[in-house]
């Protein structure tokens, strides 16, 4: 089971746009010491979608290597072609990822039916943990729990990252799913939400700049100590707010940057951040005690 504090890793870059794996890799050594507790490689946060397929593989291959056991890798395997997705979770079996996160196929829209077919042939084709990333803002096809619940049948289908901030979602893929299917939030706003309501865990855009802040807030749930966690969570609403300010990943690259992780370079057609932007990221950071 993949629970608590995971995070959707930056891909840092130079100045000239390529990918920096030296900072790559320091990074997600700094994430596990602060806490986190999953990693996941290549996703949107990630840029995913301007990475070369030798880019791609590469981050992952770095990732799992960097992490070295300490907390498990999901590497991001999704594509709008099934054949593709099949490739990329192939390759993240091969370098050693423990599961893959599969995105709903994007752009196509597809029927519930042809989302079904391509999770389960996914499924079929490599003997990986898949967890699905039901993400309607930005695949514009949203998964119904009847579908999740046939494909939650499949024993390599796991779980789901539900970014659809529906907070009956959970309630109701947890009826049709079973208790063990793994839930968790793609949305940093409602990760204590997401917890009461059945869920395990959240993969955060927040927890790239404020890890250590995520994880403990986790651990204050888990151990019940309700109040705790709730006012960690009043101290980063101001920093998810500031990370969604403009369309991600630029906020995040940059307050990343801000702390010495890689430049804030993204490519295009991602814009460098506005200068007034730039004084939101930086001043929810310093209310929020990540900068000075």
């Amino acid at each position: 089971m993949f629970k608590g504090s995971l995070v959707a890793l930056i891909s840092p870059m130079t100045r000239d746009g390529a990918l920096d794996e030296k900072a790559f890799k320091a990074f997600v050594d700094w994430q596990v010491r602060e806490g986190t507790q999953g990693l996941i490689p290549v996703g949107t946060t990630g840029e995913s979608p301007t990475l070369s397929h030798e880019e791609h593989d590469r981050v992952v291959e770095l990732c799992v290597e960097v992490a070295d056991g300490r907390v498990p890798v999901v590497a991001g395997a999704g594509s709008n072609s099934t054949a593709e997705a099949i490739r990329l979770t192939r390759h993240a079996k091969e370098a050693g990822a423990d599961a893959a996160l599969v995105v709903t196929p994007y752009y196509n829209k597809p029927t519930q039916e042809g989302l079904y077919r391509h999770f389960m042939a996914i499924a079929d084709a490599v003997e990986l943990p898949v967890i699905i990333y039901n993400i309607p803002p930005r695949s514009v096809v949203d998964m119904s729990v009847e579908t999740m619940a046939r494909l939650a049948r499949h024993p390599n289908i796991v779980g789901v990252k539900d970014a659809t901030a529906n907070l009956t979602r959970p309630l109701h893929t947890r009826a049709a799913c079973g208790p063990e299917f793994c839930q968790l939030s793609g949305e940093d706003h409602t990760a204590l939400s997401f917890l009461a309501a059945g869920g395990h865990g959240c993969i955060s855009v927040t927890a790239n700049v404020a890890p250590r802040l995520c994880r403990e807030m986790h651990d204050a749930w888990a151990e019940g100590r309700i109040q705790d966690a709730i006012g960690i969570q009043d101290r980063l609403v101001p920093v998810h707010d500031a990370m969604f300010c403009e369309t991600s990943p630029g906020p995040v690259k940059y307050a990343a940057s801000l702390l010495g992780h890689g430049s804030d370079h993204c490519r295009l057609p991602l814009a460098p951040v506005g200068e007034a932007n730039q004084a939101r990221v930086r001043a929810a950071m310093v209310g929020a005690g990540l900068l000075n």
